[in-house]
């Protein structure tokens, strides 16, 4: 006579599965509290995540001479202060004080009459009202001097802490990498593929970036110096820095020197420089960069536009990286998951 009796085992799994469930349920909300404990990181961790992609080869290097990653991490940061940092600060303050001085002195001059408009100018003033366009120049750029001198404070904890991660991300990168392999739900080959994949996603980004601002730099300044204007390759250089800030872009420098040289009476002159500048360079940066992005991430580009964009909205600065990562990232776990839903031999 068999005294087994099974309802012990079925109770002992169904506790297992509600332990099991339990835990899972500690862990989802567990990650949920990490995440927002993140949130006001993002931007830190996403730029030491996106230099410390670029500034590793250095890091390496430095390492196999100084024997020391220590010491290689800081001098690696230092590095990428000097390159990135001064010369970006630099020259978004100067550009913003000098176009908001710029705005104000036209609009003193058509104030006060001394300023003798040419015919054509003067038809299209009576019919847009240039003195409250300017002032709306004026304030909105005054506005955003503002904000960027009350933001201040707040953007220099954050560039600290991006180099205080990035000292880290640089030293501990092997400790790191090793940690999510062990993390990640994912074979070492798959694990290999998505680190490649997160790494191509920010090369492509800073890149691509880099590309379509020196050809929107080399284009507007070209044409400063096709048109006879003072200093075209200093332009061209600071159109160049300005069309990697999100937000900003060439446009900061040549819409006031077309204002200008409309007021001065060279019309021909500023529509030209106009025309180039709306159709020209502005369309590199709608039309190029997705390309040379989506060549790089293997993306069509509609859904390259839309992660930069839509990362840009939804991140703020950050998610010009956030965006397109989240985008080749979730389309890796995709063909991850179809791959095994499937099984190997389909």
């Amino acid at each position: 006579m068999n005294t087994s009796d099974p309802l012990p085992d079925i109770e002992h799994q169904n506790a297992s599965r509600i332990s099991l469930l339990t835990l899972a349920a500690a862990i989802i909300g567990g990650l949920v509290i990490c995440a927002l404990l993140a949130v006001p990181f993002f931007g830190a961790l996403t730029w030491a995540f996106t230099l410390a992609v670029l500034f590793s080869p250095i890091q390496e290097y430095l390492e196999k001479k100084l024997h020391y990653s220590g010491i290689a991490a800081i001098v690696t940061v230092l590095v990428a202060i000097i390159v990135v940092a001064a010369p970006t600060a630099l020259v978004v303050e100067r550009l913003v004080h000098g176009a908001i001085s710029s705005a104000a002195f036209i609009q003193s001059k058509l104030a006060s009459g001394t300023l003798q408009l040419p015919p054509a100018v003067g038809w299209i003033e009576q019919q847009i009202d240039l003195p409250g366009i300017l002032n709306q120049l004026i304030s909105v750029l005054s506005n955003a001097g503002a904000s960027f001198v009350r933001g201040s404070f707040t953007q220099g904890i954050e560039i600290l802490l991006t180099f205080y991660i990035l000292f880290y991300f640089l030293r501990d990168r092997h400790t790191v990498s090793n940690v999510l392999r062990d993390i990640l739900p994912l074979t070492p080959e798959e694990t290999g593929q998505f680190f490649r994949r997160m790494i191509d996603t920010v090369h492509a980004i800073v890149y691509g970036t880099l590309m379509v601002a020196m050809l929107q730099g080399a284009l507007a300044g070209l044409m400063f110096w096709a048109l006879g204007l003072p200093a075209p390759l200093f332009w061209g250089v600071a159109m160049s820095l300005l069309s990697i800030i999100p937000v900003l872009g060439a446009f900061v420098v040549w819409i006031p020197e077309a204002v200008y040289l409309a007021l001065e009476g060279h019309e021909v002159k500023a529509v030209v420089l106009a025309l180039w500048g709306a159709l020209v360079v502005g369309e590199v940066d709608n039309i190029v960069r997705p390309i040379l992005v989506g060549n790089r991430l293997k993306l069509h580009t509609v859904p390259t536009f839309i992660a930069i964009i839509g990362g840009l909205i939804l991140f703020g600065a950050p998610g010009f990286v956030l965006g397109p990562m989240a985008v080749t990232v979730t389309l890796f776990l995709l063909s991850v998951f179809r791959q095994r839903a499937v099984g190997p031999g389909a």
